[in-house]
């Protein structure tokens, strides 16, 4: 081969090489990353329900552009068929249109406009209950139990709820400690818990069995062994 024909073999190696080039290029320009792309802000409805609103938001004509918002609002219905039968279906669907539309777009909708601002505010916290009892076995609602007790006018009925009280103080006691638990115990814990202001009545004395006790918290599934079935043996046979 004359040094002519390795030239054109050089020269069209170039040629292709600079087409392919030029192919990756416009090829990567194309390609758009997620990461790049403006963030959805309703995911769930994807990117072309999204560039679709951007369309409409981009239409200078009022009756194209509601148009345009039917049509939007149509297939977004069609995306949630199983919650077609949802009571204000239509409501949600247009709020959320407002909401995908940052509230810039200017349509004519079946429903009131919602309101950016009270969708931006965040709900007030929540107290929670910082309570450090003395005896956390017996919980925080045992101590709601002796206060509202304490409040009560002395009769019969409230002579009745100090001894269920003492006697729920007695299982929870239980459910941290399996032995046996003295009834002078708990009588002082709930003298000790109202400030010397409950006792139990002696004709209500004794308190309940710790045996009937912890058989009743088996019972309703509360035990510790409730969960845990012991398997049963097979009787294999042993050649």
């Amino acid at each position: 081969m004359d040094s002519f024909g390795i030239q054109l073999i050089l020269l069209i190696c170039v040629i292709f090489i600079s087409l392919t080039y030029l192919l990756a290029t416009n090829f990567m320009e194309t390609l758009q990353y997620n990461t790049k792309r403006k963030q959805l802000i309703i995911p769930e409805y994807g990117r072309h329900i999204h560039i679709m609103i951007e369309q409409a938001l981009a239409e200078s004509d009022t009756e194209e552009r509601n148009k345009k918002a039917k049509a939007i609002i149509g297939v977004m219905g069609n995306l949630n068929p199983h919650l077609r039968d949802v009571p204000d279906f239509q409501h949600k669907l247009w709020d959320q249109f407002f909401i995908m539309a940052n509230f810039n777009i200017d349509v004519e909708s079946p429903f009131e406009k919602p309101q950016k601002e009270l969708l931006d505010m965040k709900p007030e916290k929540l107290p929670y209950p910082q309570n450090y009892p003395k005896y956390r076995f017996y919980g925080n609602n045992i101590k709601r139990m002796i206060d509202v007790a304490v409040n009560w006018e002395e009769s019969e009925l409230k002579e009745v709820l100090v001894f269920t009280i003492a006697n729920h103080m007695k299982k929870n006691f239980l459910s941290w400690n399996k032995d046996s638990v003295e009834d002078v115990v708990i009588l002082d814990h709930l003298e000790e818990l109202s400030d010397g202001k409950l006792k139990v009545a002696a004709t209500q004395l004794p308190l309940s069995e710790s045996s009937d006790l912890m058989r009743f918290k088996h019972k309703n599934g509360n035990g510790p062994s409730s969960n845990h079935t012991k398997p049963r043996k097979r009787n294999r046979k042993r050649y």
